[in-house]
């Protein structure tokens, strides 16, 4: 898999393989030395494993910027987003036998990744933190934008993309969440197939909402998080009892990814909503763009993007700026508070 990598990477006359690691010992001795763009790095290592190798350059506090080749089993996941957690930026799925990742899609799919994460803004590794929680000292400015929300009908939905530094931006954002906000949160993670289950249940577990892995027919309910599966793109469609509920399609990819958040912003446009809050994170990428405009045209929206300074790729949020969409340009430890403005409690 090493040298069927170092191919692919040396393949594009970007990127040049300077330096390869056997195992995470001899990679920490070489990152301790010298300094690369991009450190490709697998999660099963002899001596030393990613997660390991992760945790001693947070420890070192040695900036680098990771990309993680990942297999989708449970445990390849589980491990791959705990990787994600610790620092790293992205990460590729490794198909099962060495053919496959001769295929142009896989091929291209590195070369993508790579890039993104080679140009993407270092941060130095952080040490461990407290777990974030709701602020509560927000609660007399909630019973005014309460007061005022509750003179405007209407049912209210909160829709949230995001890529590339997308799982631990998440960590900032969902946990600051309050169990009784007063909507739904739809989210769409660019992940593949077996790993937004993961994602979610790591979630779940340190917040107050509840999250999970969407289900075609979940019934829309505030206080909950449901994230896209992967490989599927997830919309919302409305009952004849005004019920909101998921449902998937399995279109082809669009603007390169599936799930795609085009198609979730659009399937609002056939819904009957009071207030909806799009919310675009980290991301390589312009996923999100058209899917807002379009849904803008039909219906009244507030779009708040994550900023660059906070972003690890300045993508996608980008891509709203310059189209004139976004209404709130906000840091992301600052976008849960946004959100919570526009929607209240209930």
């Amino acid at each position: 898999m090493r040298r069927v990598l170092c191919d692919i990477i040396n393949s594009d006359k970007r990127f040049l393989v300077e330096a390869k690691a056997k195992d995470g010992l001899e990679a920490l001795e070489l990152l301790s030395k010298y300094t690369y763009d991009a450190v490709v790095l697998d999660v099963n290592m002899p001596n030393m494993g990613g997660l390991e190798l992760l945790q001693e350059l947070q420890k070192r506090k040695i900036a680098a910027r990771v990309m993680m080749a990942s297999t989708d089993t449970r445990d390849g996941t589980e491990t791959t987003l705990k990787a994600l957690e610790l620092g790293a930026m992205d990460f590729i799925h490794k198909p099962y036998d060495v053919a496959h990742c001769r295929q142009e899609d896989f091929v291209k799919k590195v070369l993508n990744i790579l890039y993104a994460v080679s140009t993407a803004r270092i941060t130095a590794f952080e040490g461990k933190k407290a777990p974030v929680r709701p602020n509560e000292d927000n609660e007399r400015l909630l019973k005014l934008v309460n007061k005022h929300l509750s003179k405007n009908s209407g049912r209210r939905l909160i829709a949230i993309a995001s890529s590339t530094g997308g799982p631990k931006a998440l960590h900032e954002v969902i946990p600051r969440l309050p169990q009784n906000i007063g909507a739904p949160i739809l989210l769409v993670q660019h992940m593949p197939k077996g790993f937004t289950a993961s994602l979610a249940q790591r979630l779940d577990e340190i917040s107050e909402v509840t999250v999970t892995e969407a289900k075609e027919g979940d019934v829309l309910e505030n206080g909950h998080v449901y994230i896209a599966q992967g490989g599927m793109h997830m919309k919302v469609a409305e009952k004849k009892n005004g019920e909101l509920y998921i449902c998937y399609s399995d279109e082809a990819a669009r603007e390169g990814v599936k799930p795609c958040a085009n198609y979730l912003f659009e399937s609002f446009i056939n819904c009957s909503s009071g207030c909806i809050v799009c919310v675009v994170l980290t991301g390589m990428g312009a996923d999100g763009t058209e899917g807002i405009r379009n849904l803008k045209a039909e219906k009244s929206i507030h779009t708040i993007t994550q900023n660059e300074d906070s972003c690890v790729v300045y993508g996608m949020p980008k891509s709203i700026v310059k189209a004139g969409l976004s209404d709130q340009i906000v840091p992301l430890d600052q976008i849960a508070q946004e959100i919570l403005l526009q929607v209240g409690t209930c």
